[in-house]
């Protein structure tokens, strides 16, 4: 008599694997949760740099728009709507952010009024509106940029700085920067209470007679120590006594004649008075 037998649930199976092979590794779900976040971090960041990319285009478009309302309103009189220029102004293409920043922040531009060159005054615009005008000349062509960072800081080598000062602006801005006139009623104006950014402006833009001086000429750690210079000489007063307008000879040798002599010649009549 045979007797059938009904395996076991403790019996292997064929081949010898046991009920327990098909679980998965302890780790597994670890991996699959950092995966998960790995992607999901990705996507957000990515989504989030679209976004701000996004957000800072706008709104340079909107300073552009707005600059441009403000250009035809205002300039585009004398330097024409697509800022070819005219027979009283120059053409704006090229110029730069730079160029408009120093004419516009310092008062230059607007001018009141034709002549030899265009006069420092309060200023008509606001610096969100200069900034505006800036942005828009600047879209039109390239053209050098407003300048920022450590180059305006005033930390730079002073004595480094008076020695280019003296070789490239003395000549014609005094060597304590205190200007000087020019020809056929053109002058260099002084330079104290000049912000650092109109002073590189200036140097990079070249305005009125001043000419450019690119970083071939002077580079930007040299115009960083002429503004170091620039704002040394500012700050500290001068310490041969009384300045005298910081104009040189021609004012000393004046002080000596009219005050100096002037002294002399009182002397001479007292004592000749009192020698009667």
């Amino acid at each position: 008599m045979t007797t059938n037998k009904t395996p076991s649930a403790s019996t292997p199976r064929k081949g010898g694997t046991s009920g327990k092979s098909g679980r998965r590794h302890p780790l597994a779900s670890v991996a699959l949760i950092a995966i998960g976040l790995l992607f999901t971090g990705a996507g957000y960041a990515a989504l989030s740099t679209t976004t701000a990319s996004a957000t800072t285009d706008a709104s340079s478009q909107q300073t552009i728009d707005e600059g441009e309302k403000l250009f035809a309103a205002n300039c585009a009189t004398c330097h024409g709507l697509a800022l070819e220029g005219s027979d009283v102004a120059p053409s704006l293409l090229g110029v730069g952010a730079a160029s408009v920043d120093f004419q516009v922040g310092t008062g230059r531009m607007p001018m009141q009024m034709q002549g030899p060159q265009a006069q420092k005054k309060p200023t008509q615009f606001t610096e969100a509106q200069t900034a505006a005008l800036a942005a828009y000349v600047a879209s039109q062509a390239p053209g050098p940029a407003i300048p920022a960072g450590e180059v305006l800081d005033a930390s730079g080598d002073a004595a480094n700085g008076a020695e280019l000062f003296r070789i490239n602006c003395a000549m014609c801005h005094n060597v304590a920067g205190a200007g000087g006139a020019l020809t056929e009623g053109k002058f260099a104006p002084a330079i104290k209470d000049v912000s650092a950014a109109h002073i590189y402006e200036a140097m990079i833009t070249g305005p009125q007679n001043m000419p450019v001086f690119n970083d071939m000429n002077v580079s930007a750690e040299g115009k960083r120590d002429i503004i170091t210079y620039l704002k040394y000489i500012e700050n500290n007063p001068s310490p041969g006594g009384v300045a005298l307008g910081s104009l040189g000879p021609v004012a000393e040798g004046l002080f000596i004649w009219i005050f100096g002599l002037g002294a002399i010649v009182a002397l001479t009549v007292w004592i000749t008075a009192k020698s009667n």
